[in-house]
């Protein structure tokens, strides 16, 4: 299945049915009287979060979404039937945003979450709304209200406990795949991952979701190379692991480099909990990791964690590392609720 994280799509609500405009005309019944009915609502336009999803894909190929029509009144005063809702269906972690792509309308991260994005027209009077002691027999019926019509953007952030950050080929696919039963793609060349991937790790009790970021270059957060974009699914993510390759020529350019797109980026990310991590480190001597680790740790302020993917040296214990840092991050959401008592 490919991978969408962004769509933009057409909405349009329901139109109200028209009012109706009757009188009652029967043998033996002297005063008859206005007995039109009013017309239907029309249908609502919603967005619901599911548990089968995972991407957009979707709305790559449906992108007009349009609700019911309310049924028109009849006689006998017989109101005309609502429109049907129409409902996008929608992973958690998707966001709405309105056609400015700004403003920010819903953001669902529960199953089952429900939001109205366009409210039906509303259906028009019937002519029996209009009857009084000075005007027994109207003859006006309003029409239905139309329908609200819009374009909304959405924008998936996956949910995740972890996330994966680096240069290219710095290991991070390699690591997810080590780890869990994620099979990304693996190979020699840049930008080898175009899609976040995810996996599920299991540390002695604790379970979480470690999601595996596009690789960035300097000047991400302005739309070079992959772009700003996947640094949206950053967000979610309450640890950073951030990888960099022992073989690097500039260790500490390489770190500064993704720092610097992360605070370039904002939206808190620069506050996450970060580990930092040496990758491949079975390729080289004991000496030159060391000198590596030591440039690390002074531009990082943090002894780095020295692992090998492949050999799987070390790579335990980063996750054990990384498992106690969830654990403490979900600490404070966990009292939150316990103290109101859910």
């Amino acid at each position: 299945m490919k991978f969408l994280d962004q769509a933009r799509v057409y909405i349009k609500s329901g139109d109200g049915g028209n009012g109706c405009l009757s009188f009652r005309r029967e043998k033996y019944i002297e005063f008859g009287g206005p007995d039109g009915g009013d017309g239907g609502n029309g249908g609502e336009v919603l967005v619901q979060c599911v548990d089968n999803l995972n991407t957009l894909i979707d709305f790559r190929f449906y992108q007009h979404y349009k609700a019911g029509r309310g049924e028109n009144g009849k006689g006998r005063n017989k109101s005309g039937a609502a429109g049907d809702d129409k409902y996008l269906f929608v992973p958690p972690g998707t966001q709405i945003f309105a056609e400015d792509n700004q403003t920010m309308l819903a953001d669902l991260l529960k199953v089952g979450q429900t939001a109205v994005l366009a409210t039906g027209g509303s259906g028009g009077f019937g002519n029996a709304r209009f009857k009084s002691a000075t005007n027994q027999a109207p003859r006006k019926a309003n029409p239905g209200l139309p329908g609200e019509e819009t374009i909304i953007w959405l924008r998936l952030k996956l949910i995740a406990d972890s996330g994966l950050i680096g240069l290219p080929n710095a290991g991070k696919s390699t690591l997810l795949s080590a780890i869990s039963a994620a099979n990304p793609k693996i190979a020699d060349y840049p930008f080898t991952t175009l899609h976040p991937n995810l996996g599920v790790v299991k540390v002695g009790n604790v379970d979480f979701v470690l999601a595996d970021i596009p690789g960035l270059i300097e000047g991400a957060s302005d739309g070079t190379g992959l772009g700003s974009r996947f640094l949206g699914h950053v967000e979610r993510c309450g640890v950073l692991v951030h990888l960099i390759d022992v073989l690097s020529n500039d260790i500490a350019k390489d770190y500064q480099t993704i720092r610097g797109e992360i605070a370039a980026y904002g939206g808190g990310l620069e506050d996450k909990k970060e580990l930092v991590v040496l990758t491949k480190c079975d390729v080289v001597d004991e000496e030159l990791a060391q000198m590596q680790s030591d440039e690390l740790e002074k531009v990082s302020g943090q002894v780095p964690w020295r692992i090998s993917a492949v050999s799987g040296k070390g790579t335990n214990r980063l996750m054990q590392e990384i498992g106690k840092e969830i654990q403490m991050a979900r600490a404070p959401k966990e009292k939150k609720l316990n103290s109101h008592g859910f």
